[in-house]
């Protein structure tokens, strides 16, 4: 397993806290993730065999977030 923090930018609330960790616990190879607010970036602990930095981006991407 690996871990990566991903920057996300645009976060307001809750809500925008729970949309990002619904589409990253959706991808396959996605452990465990976990979301912070006040610190606008998401924990993400994931096997880099079934799914990849730049798919856990776009996950962020299309939830309407902006991540690096």
């Amino acid at each position: 397993m690996q871990e990566q923090i991903i920057k996300i930018e645009g976060m307001s609330c809750q809500g925008c806290v729970r949309s990002v960790e619904r589409v990253l616990n959706a991808l396959a190879g996605v452990e465990q993730v976990a979301v912070s607010l006040e610190e606008g970036q998401a924990k993400v602990r994931f096997d880099p065999q079934r799914v990849g930095e730049a798919e856990l981006r776009a996950a962020v991407t299309s939830a309407g977030f902006a991540a690096s």
